[in-house]
């Protein structure tokens, strides 16, 4: 798979996609990134990416030319994804869709908006990973990079591993436990050191689904409708 990255800040991505599963997947070209700086598609001296909104108002807005460029440059199609603080939730089926594909492109913004021709004209997504608003689209790319990649085979060294975190069936994922049994007064559930494998798996689908009742009732109203 190719991962594409517009950006206005390339080095936001150097040390992330250098380590951990990011990096080994990278290593065993399980994934390929390529991240280009947007200032290399303007053509004036001052290399300008953003200029001040029609109709007034505070803030600068990045321009469409750059962006149509590098995408037209990097030969890519869908999908292409703008992050976006007003766009539609990321989610794990999102990331799924992605990482069944070949490719992916991440267009990130900065300063007060993006053209809006940018989404329109390249038939981008625009995606949020949450109701906050950050200094630009970077974070935000990394987020939904980082869930894709994971799921890609060969990615994990465990792929069960992924098949048990939260969001993967639709609920959220059970507590975890590991060495000492006992802590500074807090113990291990007795089900987990019982050996009994059947009675875990029903502990665990039971905390999974006490949690989602609990901390994402939205969650658990998809789930039973399912």
């Amino acid at each position: 798979m190719t991962i594409n990255v517009v950006t206005l800040f390339p080095e936001v991505f150097d040390a992330p996609l250098r380590v951990s599963i990011l990096g080994r997947a990278a290593e065993q070209g399980v994934v390929r990134y390529r991240v280009v700086q947007l200032r290399e598609y303007t053509h004036d001296r001052h290399k300008t990416v953003d200029d001040s909104p029609y109709g007034g108002g505070a803030g600068m807005v990045l321009k469409p030319e750059p962006f149509f460029e590098a995408v037209e440059d990097l030969r890519t199609g869908p999908p292409i994804v703008l992050l976006s603080a007003r766009g539609r939730l990321f989610s794990h089926r999102d990331a799924v869709r992605f990482a069944v594909g070949r490719q992916l492109t991440l267009l990130c913004g900065h300063y007060k908006d993006v053209d809006q021709r940018v989404a329109d004209g390249l038939g981008a997504e625009e995606l949020s990973v949450g109701d906050f608003v950050l200094s630009g689209g970077e974070p935000a790319a990394l987020c939904v990079l980082d869930a894709v990649v994971r799921l890609l085979p060969g990615a994990l060294g465990d792929h069960e591993s992924a098949a048990t975190d939260s969001h993967y069936d639709g609920l959220l994922s059970p507590p975890s436990y590991t060495r000492p049994p006992s802590y500074r007064g807090m113990d291990v559930p007795a089900v987990l050191l019982s050996g009994d494998h059947e009675q875990i798996a029903r502990w665990r689908e039971a905390e999974a689904e006490r949690l989602t009742r609990e901390r994402r009732p939205d969650l658990w109203a998809k789930h039973l409708d399912a």
